[in-house]
């Protein structure tokens, strides 16, 4: 383990519970509002953290194991992630396959999680995740193949270090790119998908399936957002802007501003667009699925 690794590590963790904070302050920003504090994310895992454990009868031991189960997948995730090609704390080949199949262990622990309270209302949540996340994990899969193949690699390391030099086609980057943010709203259960702000009850997704939950379990799931929000931007911008820093300070430099200039386009989407109807979304979904099978296909054979 080298220092930068470990870096790599420790500056997500200390810096993604301000994402949230400057999605916000940017929707205050469009609406003439002068919103929360930058550091209210940081605000709200303190105080839930500081209050006392809620459970129903009702759930068994899966409930209160998913928030520990949710926290440590993404915190491993978070151990793969490298920063332009420097080494990431858990490096190996297949590496990017065990990605991917770490951020399904995540969402399979929640599902069965909201399943296990017994309620209708979670249940309804649940088949909503479930069934939407088909189409962003066959498209997330289809992401990390083309970059594998394009860069004859299965590790994150080597992938991030050749990337823009291997994909000559600046437009399959760009696609890429735009597929993984179509990705991040989904996942990190933003509009036009989701709104992680609302309570109503025939379009609530994510949130209806955390209403049970409270204190440091709460405080856990949100954490696990914010990381899962700072992993995708962080991809993003690695597949936009070529490997080509010397120095690890300036790497990191670069990651993390192009990190909030993703952040804040979030933030302004969640300003300028309403939610798609429920009925609508799996349609999306399946345009973005075929667009990058014509993607995989154009480079395979092109």
């Amino acid at each position: 383990m080298n220092k930068a690794s470990l870096i790599n590590v420790l500056l997500p963790l200390a810096l993604a519970p301000l994402l949230s904070g400057v999605i916000n302050r940017v929707k205050a920003l469009f609406a003439g509002r002068k919103g929360q504090p930058l550091l209210q994310g940081y605000f709200d895992i303190i105080r839930l953290c500081q209050k006392d454990f809620v459970y129903s009868r009702t759930v068994s031991p899966i409930f209160r194991l998913a928030p520990v189960v949710i926290l440590a997948a993404t915190l491993f995730i978070l151990m793969l992630l490298p920063v332009f090609g420097s080494a990431p704390l858990l490096s190996f080949p297949g590496d990017i396959i065990v990605f991917a199949y770490f951020f399904g262990l995540a969402r399979f622990v929640m599902i069965v999680a909201a399943l296990d309270t017994g309620s209708s209302f979670e249940g309804m949540g649940a088949s909503r995740e479930a069934f939407y996340s088909l189409f962003a994990e066959i498209s997330l899969f289809i992401i990390f193949v083309i970059m594998a193949l394009a860069c004859n690699s299965f590790s994150f390391r080597e992938i991030f270090a050749v990337l823009p030099a291997a994909t000559a086609s600046f437009p399959l980057l760009l696609l890429l790119a735009c597929s993984l943010f179509v990705i991040l709203l989904l996942e990190c259960c933003r509009i036009p998908f989701d709104d992680p702000n609302t309570h109503l009850e025939l379009t609530m997704i994510h949130e209806v399936m955390i209403l049970d939950y409270g204190s440091a379990d709460l405080a856990m799931i949100e954490y696990a957002s914010n990381l899962k929000m700072w992993i995708f931007a962080s991809l993003i911008v690695q597949i936009v802007i070529p490997d080509i820093f010397r120095h690890a300070a300036v790497s990191h430099a670069v990651n993390i501003t192009g990190i909030f200039l993703v952040v804040i386009i979030v933030g302004a989407i969640e300003s300028t667009m309403a939610r798609f109807r429920l009925q609508r979304i799996p349609y999306i979904l399946m345009v973005l699925f075929a667009l990058l099978a014509f993607a995989f296909v154009y480079m395979r054979f092109a």
